[in-house]
């Protein structure tokens, strides 16, 4: 069975629904240079900086490289969202020692997109998405399903797997582009533990 290609079918969706509101769940600058600069020409973009499973200090460090990149490059306008860390930990509760990429990233990754979607339909967005897929390390397809739960007839998922036509190597190079902070972990306090070990 072919699995799915998720860049294609964003593709598409782009041209379907050129210049809409999009709202752009972030993780990070590193990760949002390059599916910035994919989308950046296609649609009136806003970022949102949702990531209550990132730690502390690590999660204002992000944050304002993040609002860096989107100042020197105008990109796109910028959202910020309550840190709220105490959803990460109920959701996650009891998966704790899962290794990366289990069932603790998949309730992470449901928890931000839930959010997501909740403020683009309350804000008039035509489409969300995220840009956790230009990780090797993140499950596109999980990913996407996920999305496409969550939409409904008034905001759709855009689809995508950012990684593929080489967007994780151009996000290391725009990191270096920009002198962004990168970091060598998910953010969240489970991961870097289980990292160490």
């Amino acid at each position: 069975m072919n699995a799915c290609n998720y860049d294609k079918i964003m593709c598409g969706e782009i041209e379907k629904y050129m210049g809409a509101k999009l709202l752009l769940h972030c993780c990070c600058a590193p990760c949002s240079s390059a599916c910035l600069e994919r989308l950046k020409d296609c649609f009136d973009i806003t970022v949102l900086f949702y990531n209550p499973n990132i730690e502390d200090g690590e999660y204002l460090r992000r944050k304002d490289e993040l609002k860096r990149l989107l100042t020197e490059t105008g990109w796109a306008k910028f959202l910020d969202c309550d840190f709220e860390s105490e959803k990460f930990y109920t959701a996650v509760k009891g998966l704790e020692s899962e290794k990366e990429g289990g069932a603790r990233c998949a309730k992470c990754f449901k928890l931000r997109l839930e959010k997501t979607a909740e403020i683009a339909k309350s804000n008039g967005f035509k489409l969300f998405t995220t840009t956790l897929t230009i990780s090797p390390l993140k499950d596109a397809k999980l990913i996407n399903a996920i999305g496409e739960s969550l939409q409904n007839k008034n905001l759709v998922w855009l689809h995508s797997d950012f990684k593929k036509r080489g967007g994780y190597l151009r996000s290391c190079e725009l990191s270096k582009e920009y002198n962004l902070y990168r970091q060598n972990y998910c953010g969240c306090v489970y991961s870097k533990s289980l990292e160490n070990k």
